[in-house]
This record gives structure tokens, C-alpha cells and sequence, in this order.
């Protein structure tokens, strides 16, 4: 018998389209790992977003003298760090304040406690910004909306989500924003 017809094995051919194989499905893996970690990101910092808005919506709560007053703060704004409010009371207090160990007004606490309100956000989210408005309301409750803002990195799935997160971008990343109302 000839010995080269009875040899049997694979052919290089055979071996590199079973490389590929096993190189392409490597790489999906791979790209859905990349998804996983930032849809992973993604759903903590819309969850801290979330943390911060209620925890400032429980500090409205207990100070209902500032807060559910009939002449609220129209608005006040956090950019950079930095505490705008239309009410002059209230922008005096933010950081000046320190309700620790001594009696405060209303208006005090509300300053103290937007002044550390605000080191928690920036401590929790990358690029925060936040608008809390409460506008004046005849013969209706006091009610304010709370608007944190920040910014975060994305990675798309398809092509088509590509176009949607470009289209979205603002400066180094996304710019996403939580809303909540609350009648103080």
C-alpha cells in the first residue's frame, strides 16, 4: 500500500478558516464585554444622578420653612462648582453657613445644605451641573423641578447607534440629564 494515501489530517486550509472562526468570534466577545463595562457605567452614574436628586428632595422636605415657602428661590444653578441662585438670602448662605453646632434659620440650613449637596455631586459625578427651579405658583403648592446634568463616555453597539451618540456629544462625552419634581 502507499503510505501517503493512507495519511489523513487537516489541510492548512481547513486550519486557517477554523482560526477565523474562532478569531471572529473572539472578537464579538471582546466587543461585548466593552458594552457590558459601559452600559455597566452608564447605569451607575444614572443611579448616583438618581441618589443625589432624591437626597436633595429629602433636605427640601425637612426644611419646608425655606423651601415650601410662599416665595421659594426661582432658581438656583450649579455650573463648575460654583452656586447662582435669584434669591440673595439664600446665595449669601450657601458656604458661608455652619449648621453643625449652632441654631439656624431656615434660609441658613437651605445654604448649608445646597453648599454640601453640591461637594456630593461634584464627589459623585464627572462634569456636574444642576438647575433647581422653583417657580411661583398662585393658589397652588410650591413645587420644584431638580435638574442634574453631567457628562459620561459611550461605546455603541452598531454603526447606527455611532451616528446617534456623535449627534449627542457635547465637549469630551455625553451630556445626560435626570429630572425630578418635588413639592417641598
Amino acid at each position: 500500500m502507499n503510505r501517503r494515501a493512507q495519511q489523513q489530517g487537516f489541510s492548512l486550509t481547513e486550519v486557517m478558516v477554523a482560526v477565523i472562526v474562532i478569531c471572529i468570534g473572539l472578537l464579538g466577545i471582546a466587543k461585548m464585554q466593552a458594552l457590558a463595562l459601559s452600559n455597566s457605567s452608564t447605569a451607575r452614574m444614572r443611579s448616583l444622578a438618581a441618589i443625589e436628586a432624591a437626597s436633595l428632595a429629602s433636605v427640601m422636605h425637612s426644611n419646608r420653612n425655606y423651601w415650601g415657602s410662599a416665595s421659594p428661590p426661582a432658581a438656583t444653578t450649579l455650573v463648575a462648582g460654583v452656586v447662582t441662585s435669584t434669591d440673595a438670602a439664600l446665595q449669601a448662605q450657601v458656604g458661608a453657613a455652619n449648621c453643625f453646632n449652632a441654631t439656624c434659620t431656615p434660609v441658613m440650613l437651605a445654604g448649608f445644605d445646597l453648599n454640601r449637596w453640591v461637594q456630593s455631586l461634584q464627589a459623585a459625578l464627572p462634569n456636574p451641573s444642576a438647575t433647581i427651579a422653583c417657580p411661583p405658583a398662585p393658589n397652588a403648592p410650591v413645587a420644584c423641578t431638580i435638574m442634574v446634568r453631567w457628562s459620561e463616555k459611550a461605546v455603541a453597539a452598531a454603526s447606527q447607534e455611532v451616528g446617534a451618540i456623535n449627534a449627542m456629544v457635547v465637549g469630551s462625552g455625553l451630556t445626560l440629564d435626570y429630572v425630578l419634581y418635588v413639592e417641598p
